[in-house]
Formats: structure tokens, sequence, C-alpha cells
């Protein structure tokens, strides 16, 4: 929107005027600090003469209609559907994942603290088997992704999701058994929102993640929807300018299941916080929750830790301290914790190539920031091998810009070669 406006040569103040909106409103709107409503997109398609283009792609993107589905489970019912008929061309590059992201945040916190005062609580029975055959295959298409990455997944994830919503809405179920279902839901718009924005799909990453907070609000189930927002707030601090958003995604999480929560579910969100503030070079903060992390941790593993949680341990929270290191402008902190995460037997190259690929090729540049060209190439190399085997655009990104940043040390012969051959 604020190219096409650009484009047009128009002033700030007569496209305001003529659109019917403060320009305060409209910078904003533009910034992603407020939502492009439908008033807002046909504004911008009057002023700019663009033949309905904005108006289209807002109701093509389902979120003129989402923003106005209440938070209840019939509301979910309808989103959880879009999600089911949705388009997998992404069409939401224009709207601010993290302003939308924020909102749904909000409503889904209002919608707990809503479900607690209204709901009775039952006794959770292990319900019908196929239940547990459909949580096994969530669990097996978790592992999945972290093998192979997340190419297949989303139709996969999309598959699990409804056959859940038939489930829901054959009206066979009730009490805590469709409380789970609606759990199961959220935990299948969660892997459809991550994968899709490990393929590159901001948009139709926050409209799935928008459906797994509505369904695990449903359920009553803060944990799962605070893991949701774990993952959210990864889309908002990779997004330039929205790392405070993450923080109080993270925030909003935490407040949740600060009562429920295992001390391994804590150190997740602690570390996802740490990395959140890194991006905003808050370095103490960010220390006092890799800390946090850490402590919570060595409280053990507890019996009722959620299923989803097998791959925090020492080792992953360590390679998330040499990522915020690295962020932070210490690259000599960032290998000495990358080390640590490795010596702490994190089994990267076996069970999580996708996610080690990234943490290798940022050790790889914390080297080329210390000048140790031989250190980078050894490790961008081990980087490449663990890519060669999945399908993930947010690690070939990491991976294609260490290659940038090698190109200017080409009379290296080991940095020449590995540009040449990989």
């Amino acid at each position: 929107m604020r190219q096409a406006r650009r484009a047009s040569g128009v002033t700030w103040a007569r496209f305001a005027s003529e659109a019917g909106f403060g320009e305060a409103y409209l910078r904003n709107v533009e910034n992603g600090n407020r939502s492009v409503t439908a008033g807002v997109a046909a504004a911008y398609d009057k002023v700019l003469h663009t033949g309905g283009t904005f108006a289209a792609a807002l109701r093509e993107s389902g979120s003129a209609a989402v923003a106005d589905v209440p938070w209840d489970q019939p509301g979910s019912m309808v989103v959880l559907g879009s999600l089911l008929k949705g388009s997998s061309v992404d069409r939401r590059r224009f709207l601010s994942a993290g302003a939308a992201l924020s909102v749904s945040a909000s409503n889904w916190s209002a919608a707990l603290d809503l479900t607690r005062t209204t709901k009775t609580p039952g006794f959770l029975s292990d319900g019908p088997p196929l239940l547990a055959h459909v949580e096994d295959r969530l669990d097996y298409l978790r592992h999945l992704d972290d093998e192979l990455g997340s190419g297949e997944i989303y139709q996969l994830a999309r598959s699990e999701l409804s056959l859940i919503v038939k489930l829901i809405t054959t009206g066979r179920h009730r009490g805590p058994t469709v409380d789970r279902l609606h759990s199961m839901a959220s935990e299948a718009a969660r892997q459809m929102a991550w994968s899709a924005f490990d393929q590159g799909r901001p948009g139709a990453a926050q409209r799935a993640f928008d459906g797994s907070l509505r369904a695990s609000a449903d359920a009553d189930d803060p944990v799962t929807g605070a893991y949701t927002l774990s993952f959210a707030a990864i889309q908002c601090y990779s997004t330039p300018g929205q790392a405070t958003k993450a923080i109080s995604l993270l925030e909003t999480a935490k407040d949740q299941v600060k009562r429920k929560a295992t001390p391994r579910m804590h150190a997740m969100l602690a570390a996802r916080s740490a990395r959140a503030l890194s991006k905003t070079g808050a370095k103490k903060d960010c220390a006092h929750q890799l800390d946090l992390a850490r402590t919570a941790l060595d409280k053990g593993v507890h019996d009722d830790d959620p299923k989803t949680l097998y791959w925090v341990d020492y080792g992953e929270i360590e390679m998330i301290a040499g990522s915020a290191a690295l962020q932070l402008g210490d690259p000599a902190e960032a290998v000495r914790r990358f080390e640590a995460g490795m010596q702490a037997s994190y089994p990267g190259d076996e069970a999580y190539p996708r996610s080690y690929a990234i943490y290798l090729a940022r050790a790889a540049e914390a080297h080329l920031e210390m000048h140790d060209l031989d250190a980078a190439v050894a490790t961008a190399r081990h980087a490449a091998r663990c890519l060669g085997s999945v399908d993930s655009a947010r690690s070939t990104s990491e991976l294609k810009g260490l290659r940038s940043q090698l190109a200017a040390h080409t009379s290296h012969t080991a940095v020449r070669e590995f540009l040449q051959v990989g």
C-alpha cells in the first residue's frame, strides 16, 4: 500500500483528505500498527484508481471476515473452516503480521479469562482411541518437520485439521473429549502456521496462528496456546521492526501459563524472550531471560511436560544463546555458546538438521566476524550438509546470507572453493 501511494506522487495531506481518513491513522496502517480494514482498502483503491485491487486482496486473504468473527466455538469453526478452504497462495504481504498477531494474542487472553469464569471443569478421560491415533500423527509430523523441513507439512497438517474439525462438528463428542479435540485442532493449525512461515508465506502463517489460538481458547488450554504464541513470536522478531511485538506475545503467553506450565515450558518461553530481546539490543534483559531458562531446565523433566517440548534441552538453549550473542554484536560469545550447545549432546545432524543448519550458518558468521576464515568455511560446509536433505526456505535464506558475506573473501582458497562447490 505504501509503495502504491508513493508511486502515485500524491502528497500525504492530499491523499489523506481524498481518502477520508486522518494522515496519522493512515501512517499507522502502513506501518503495521493498525489493521487494514475494508474501508481503508476501499479508500486506497479510490484515491489510487487501482480498480479494487486492495479490497479484493483483503477479501481473498479472509482477514476482513476473520476480524469480525467472535472468539467463541462457533467463531472458531468458521476460522478453522476458512483455513481448510484457503488458497495455498499467500496474499497478505501488505498487512502487518505483527499487528495482527498482537490483536489475536489479546483476544486469546481475554477469551481464556472468560472461559475460566463460565466453564465447569470436567473429568479428563482418554476419549475414543481415534483421538490417540490423531495425536500420534501430529507428533509424527512434528518430527518429520524437524528432519525434512516444512515442504510437505502444511498439507499434511491441514488434512489432520480437516479430520479434527469433522469430529468436532459431528456433535457426537461432549465435555472433556471435545475440549481435547479443540486442543488437537490448535496444534494442527500451529503446524500449518509454522510450515507456512518456514516456507516464506507470512500471511498464511498469521491466519493459521490466529486459528490455533482460537481453538486453544475453546479448549480452555492455555499451554497449547502459549506454545503457539512462542512460534508466532519467531515470525514477529524475524520481521524488521516487529521484535517488541514478539516480546509482548511472549509476555501474554507467560501470564496465561504462570501457574500451569512445567519448568520446561517456562524455560522455552524464557529462551524465546531472550532471542526477541536480542533483536532490540537489550543485552542485560536478554542475559536475564537466558539465566531463567537454564535455571528452569535445572529442575529436570516432569511427567506432565507437554509432548511438544521434546526439543527443549540445554543444547537448544545454548544455540539460542549463541544466536542472541551474535545479534548483540559479540561473536566470541556466540562461538562459545554454539560450542556449548554442541557439547550438550545437541542431536542436530540426526534429529534437527533444519534448525542445525540455521545455527551452524550463524556460527560460521560469528567465525567470519572474528576473521577466522578457515573455521567459518568448515562450519559453513557443515551447515550445507545439513541443508542437503531439508526443504526449508528459512534455512536456505540463512545460508544464502552467509554466502553473500563470504563473497567478500574470495581471495581465500577455502572460501573460493566453498562458494564454487558448496
